[in-house]
């Protein structure tokens, strides 16, 4: 039970994939304009994290060693369309927000890596667990990447307003302000870890 607990709680702190891996900068830094993009997003790289992970692991034993990564990217780019698709028909707002960054998940780093370090060696449950863990801490690091961007920029969170918007610094919607408050969270986490 212990070895299943770690797996889960890897991706939240000790291995967060944004903040200690530095894994998926590209969407990181591009759709964490406010903290409802951050989540959109961190959920759907979670959604095809957890769902590749188990199909992988399920596959593992069948996927000859010379096509493992095409056979990899097939199984992922299956659940990014499912995300995709399901985008489009229930959220078309958000789809049209994050555009592009959807279809980039099939290369993200973080869900191909876990598919070859993790979910090739280990088994349906700890896989799950590892996808949910790692998928998890994703979604906070961009959702709260996103809420302080939004509320140092805008004055707002979640799209509430905290403070009126003529005191927001509007270089944190910006992409500087990405790299520098990605730089001062990571320094938090970096001092949380020890």
């Amino acid at each position: 039970m212990s070895k299943a607990l770690n797996t889960f709680t890897n991706g939240l702190l000790r291995e967060n994939p944004t903040f200690v891996l530095v894994l998926g900068m590209c969407p990181t830094l591009a759709t964490t304009t406010s903290a409802v993009n951050g989540m959109s997003m961190g959920l759907a790289t979670m959604f095809v994290l957890v769902c590749s992970n188990v199909v992988i692991s399920l596959l593992r034993n069948l996927i000859p060693d010379k096509v493992h990564i095409p056979a990899y990217i097939v199984v992922i780019a299956s659940f990014v369309t499912m995300v995709q698709l399901l985008m489009q028909a229930y959220v078309p707002a958000i789809y049209e927000t994050l555009g592009l960054f959807i279809p980039l998940i099939v290369v993200n780093c973080i869900v191909l890596g876990r598919a070859e370090a993790f979910a090739a060696k280990n088994n349906v449950g700890l896989s799950l667990l590892d996808g949910l863990g790692m998928g998890l801490g994703f979604t906070i690091a961009l959702t709260v990447l996103g809420a302080v961007r939004e509320l140092l920029g805008t004055g707002m969170c979640f799209g509430k307003m905290i403070y009126p918007d003529s005191f927001g610094m509007l270089v944190f919607v910006l992409s500087p302000g990405a790299f520098i408050a990605l730089a001062y969270l990571m320094a938090v986490v970096n001092k949380l870890r020890k």
